[in-house]
């Protein structure tokens, strides 16, 4: 979760975020990736992404959170793993960039340098960035991103820096719609952007929040078994898993 977008501290998890871990959970799986014993989460936000991931990786594993805003942090997250505000200089056997790409300004450069410096011979990269230029909101611009990105920028950004795609594929093809008719809105009225971006939690009860993580999760199935066979569904986010040569 983006820093700008931290809930209250008793607040529940929102069941996209909860589907989200779930989807990027099974991919790493899927790819043996959850071996790792050294792990940098960049763009690690309030670590509630590398908190749940530790659970699933061997009890030595070392997680290393990046984030720049840390730098400005009061409290940091709980936690037995290491937080750091600038990037860490070794090596790591699996970095995940999960909604980090938009915020940089140079994002190819900023990739090269983690792929050259922060990632093994053999690792694996996770990464996923925001879907389609045309669906970008004022939701973006509150949470200070740059862009959004077609497939096929997606492909040509991590190809171009060295890495071998293993899989690929679209997120959230179901929240396409809704996002769609936002943006037709503030296309008719021209809103101005949030001063800050409101908090990513949920307010609407366990029951409903268990239905709509039930949907969200039949959506990422069916976007794993679409780019298991090498195919990719639209979604609301592009995503790959990539391996360094």
């Amino acid at each position: 979760m983006d820093l700008r977008e931290r809930p209250r501290q008793d607040a529940a998890r929102h069941p996209w975020e909860i589907a989200r871990f779930d989807f990027f959970l099974r991919v790493l799986a899927d790819a043996q990736a959850l071996s790792a014993r050294r792990v940098l989460d960049v763009g690690s936000g309030d670590a509630w992404f590398a908190r749940k991931l530790s659970a699933h990786l061997p009890p030595d594993a070392q997680v290393t959170c990046w984030d720049s805003g840390y730098a400005g942090l009061d409290a940091a997250p709980a936690g037995a793993m290491t937080l750091c505000a600038d990037r860490p200089t070794s090596a790591f056997d699996l970095v995940t960039a999960l909604d980090v790409l938009e915020h940089v300004k140079d994002d190819r450069a900023f990739l090269q340098q983690i792929v050259e410096e922060n990632l093994s011979p053999g690792a694996h990269l996770l990464i996923s960035v925001p879907a389609w230029p045309s669906l970008y909101t004022t939701h973006d611009a509150a949470l200070l991103h740059h862009r959004r990105y077609r497939p096929s920028d997606g492909l040509g950004l991590v190809r171009g820096v060295g890495l071998h795609v293993l899989r690929s594929g679209g997120l959230f093809t179901g929240l396409l719609v809704p996002r769609a008719l936002r943006r037709l809105a503030e296309f008719l009225t021209r809103p101005a952007p949030p001063a800050v971006a409101p908090p990513l939690q949920w307010t609407h009860g366990p029951r409903l929040a268990r239905l709509v993580h039930s949907v969200l999760s039949l959506d990422g199935a069916a976007s794993l078994w679409a780019s298991s066979r090498g195919r990719s569904l639209p979604g609301l986010s592009w995503w790959a898993l990539c391996r360094k040569s």
